[in-house]
């Protein structure tokens, strides 16, 4: 018996201190739910006691025998670290959106469709934000996750974003992204089913409150980074005399976003394609400052805040969206760029990066989103 418990003590220490070093060193996703992974280890662990002990035994039977007078103080030392390594195992298992995005930092993608296999194109965006910028969180929420199928769907469709730790994928959820907005009771009221562009307008909704609450840096899933954005509070100009808000990024609480919550729902059209997005951003902006017609790379600033030349992130102007997916004799170096804007919205041909097409889409990938290029092109 006592050879038994000692195999059986050996197994256990062992798969606790994976799990520990696992989590620790392992460059994965962080998944707040994964306790269910780990809680099955744990069960699979008590199902070997009881059957080597007794196959009717149940938890309460196990943990009496384990907490019995061990047979030496080695045995002692190894079920007081299985015992410790569990527990911590657990705790760090749970992490909300609140936590990861407390620096201030995050970088924050949003999904307002149901759907939960995104094209590759998202891929990309997230894995090139996840490694131009390593230290800081990079977040994904979804409408479509639920805390029960998240982590299946995450394994299944985000594999090739496993090797990347900073990554993590949240549910969307209205009630705690609008609470103490004044969002909030726009959102109650509104009847979703009448808006026009509600997927565009829900999306131009959470990012305003999601940075107001958290601070950070906001994307839309058709930008490859290229590398970091050197400013905290910053807009970025589409053109001469017109902001986007595809991409921005402010301190928690800052004014401009809070602004534009309160002209959000005072002038709130869903007819008018942009008019809570770009057009808000306007908006606001021209109340503050006059915008300026930008000639070479300069950017502007708007009091404490920077406007962003248009090279920084649309080089690649909108009705030329076409180029990122056709062959070029040279491909431009985008030195003046932080990000690139692919104009997914008006990409309604579907096209796609296709392995082998020597495209500049194709080199995008093979570049910034390896992973993501190495999953397709297998």
């Amino acid at each position: 018996m006592l050879k038994k418990l000692r195999i059986v003590v050996f197994f256990l220490l062992v798969t606790s201190l994976g799990f520990f070093f696992g989590i620790t060193t392992k460059k994965s996703i962080h998944l707040y739910t994964s306790f269910f992974s780990r809680r099955n280890i744990l069960n699979e662990s008590i199902m070997l006691m009881n059957n080597i002990f007794n196959p009717i035994h149940d938890w309460s039977r196990i943990t009496n025998i384990s907490s019995t007078k061990p047979s030496s103080v080695h045995e002692n030392t190894l079920l007081e670290t299985i015992k410790t390594l569990s527990i911590t195992t657990l705790k760090t298992a749970f992490v909300s959106p609140s936590e990861v995005l407390k620096g201030g930092d995050g970088i924050i993608f949003l999904e307002t469709t149901d759907r939960i296999q995104p094209p590759a194109l998202v891929l990309c965006a997230i894995e090139s934000a996840a490694r131009v910028y390593k230290n800081r969180p990079v977040v994904f929420f979804m409408k479509g996750l639920s805390n029960t199928n998240k982590e299946e769907m995450v394994k299944r469709h985000f594999s090739a974003l496993s090797s990347l730790r900073n990554i993590h994928f949240f549910p969307l959820k209205f009630e705690e992204v609008f609470a103490d907005t004044p969002l909030h009771s726009w959102y109650q009221k509104i009847n979703q089913q009448q808006q026009s562009f509600w997927t565009h307008v829900s999306s131009d909704a959470y990012r305003l409150a999601l940075i107001w609450r958290h601070g950070g840096i906001y994307m839309d899933t058709d930008f490859i980074s290229l590398k970091a954005i050197p400013k905290k509070d910053f807009l970025a100009a589409e053109s001469s005399q017109y902001s986007s808000n595809g991409i921005f990024g402010f301190s928690s609480r800052h004014d401009f976003t809070q602004k534009c919550m309160e002209d959000f729902v005072q002038n709130y059209d869903s007819r008018i394609w942009g008019q809570q997005g770009p057009r808000l951003f306007t908006r606001i902006l021209k109340k503050f400052c006059d915008l300026p017609d930008f000639v070479g790379s300069e950017d502007a600033m708007c009091g404490n805040n920077t406007l962003f030349n248009p090279q920084r992130f649309y080089p690649i102007i909108c009705p030329e969206w076409k180029k990122y997916y056709q062959i070029w004799e040279k491909l431009p170096s985008f030195n003046n760029s932080y990000a690139l804007h692919l104009w997914n919205f008006m990409n309604k041909e579907k096209l796609t990066m296709v392995p082998g097409s020597n495209t500049l889409a194709e080199f995008l990938y093979k570049e910034h989103c390896p992973s993501t290029y190495s999953a397709i092109a297998s």
